[in-house]
């Protein structure tokens, strides 16, 4: 009765009778050589690394939790993203004590979405775990417009300048970059200028998604 009136569909392909399917758990599975490097257009100037395409069940995911408000979806994201810090350090990538920094948004997006979700991802990732921590440190100044449809030189343009320090992450912490997306680099450049000004010791970043 419930799922006909409220009906769940898999927020990766829509399958019915479920919010995550098996199929789409598979896709957002992270291997082990993953997360990749990549190589943006902007270079930020520190290690990029990405758990895969924006593609496919985890492009609707990440749509579905931002714009459709999906907030169950951020259980297997947040395990994602978990396993992604996860590697990095075995890998010697980062170091501890090391604490998350999400990029920064727009306060009326993070108003419509009911709250920032990659912060949201990044405090689940790393629950329970005593040397890690998530600072929301950074947002972007008033005027910044939705990046959906800028070209590489209007994105750049969009953000230069806009990308707001609020706190000062911690000291004597390494520092990483987090988002959902990475595509030119433009506001990873940015979130990690922005902090290097500051002082912080900023390693890398990790997202998501690389489109």
């Amino acid at each position: 009765m419930l799922d006909l009136i409220l009906p769940l569909e898999c927020g990766g392909c829509g399958a019915p009778a479920t919010r995550w399917c098996a199929a789409c758990a598979s896709a957002l599975t992270v291997a082990a050589d993953q997360p990749h490097l990549v190589t943006p257009r902007n270079d930020p100037g520190v290690p990029v690394f990405a758990l895969g395409r924006y593609a496919g069940a985890r492009r609707a995911a990440i749509v579905a939790l931002k714009e459709r408000r999906r907030t169950d979806l951020a259980a297997p994201l947040s395990r994602a993203l978990a396993l992604g810090v996860h590697r990095l350090l075995t890998w010697g990538m980062v170091g501890l004590p090391l604490v998350l920094v999400p990029a920064p948004t727009r306060r009326s997006s993070a108003r419509r979405r009911g709250g920032d979700p990659v912060t949201r991802l990044a405090v689940a990732a790393v629950a329970g775990h005593p040397q890690l921590a998530v600072a929301p440190a950074l947002r972007m100044r008033a005027l910044v417009r939705d990046s959906v449809g800028l070209n590489s030189r209007g994105r750049e343009r969009n953000v230069a300048g806009r990308v707001l320090l609020t706190a000062h992450p911690p000291r004597g912490a390494e520092i990483l970059v987090v988002d959902d997306i990475v595509t030119t680099g433009t506001t990873a450049r940015e979130a990690v200028r922005v902090l290097q000004t500051s002082g912080a010791r900023v390693t890398g970043v990790l997202t998501l998604a690389y489109a």
